[in-house]
């Protein structure tokens, strides 16, 4: 299976969506039985690159941002890095 890597340039985020921080500009909605999400968080964590999960299956709550992001897929990984979001991962940059 080739992996699902879609980039949604110049998208507007509601403020929820993404974690205010000036140390965090990641974040990465996951879910435990994917295992690109897993990849993402092994990707970004040998960079050194800090990031802020959101756990689908654990924060329910956030799924209405995922929905959001990703047009109404439910996806993962999306990966919300300076405002802008890819919805999938295949590999390291």
């Amino acid at each position: 299976m080739r992996p699902y890597n879609k980039t949604i340039p110049n998208l507007i985020l509601r403020e929820s969506a993404v974690t205010q921080s000036s140390e965090t500009t990641v974040t990465i909605y996951t879910h435990p039985d994917c295992a690109y999400s897993q990849a993402a968080k092994m990707d970004y964590r040998h960079r050194g690159v800090s990031f802020v999960e959101i756990d689908v299956s654990k924060e329910k709550d956030k799924i209405d941002d995922l929905l959001s992001l990703t047009g109404g897929e439910r996806v993962t990984p999306v990966i919300v890095e300076n405002g802008q979001a890819t919805i999938g991962f295949k590999g390291g940059n």
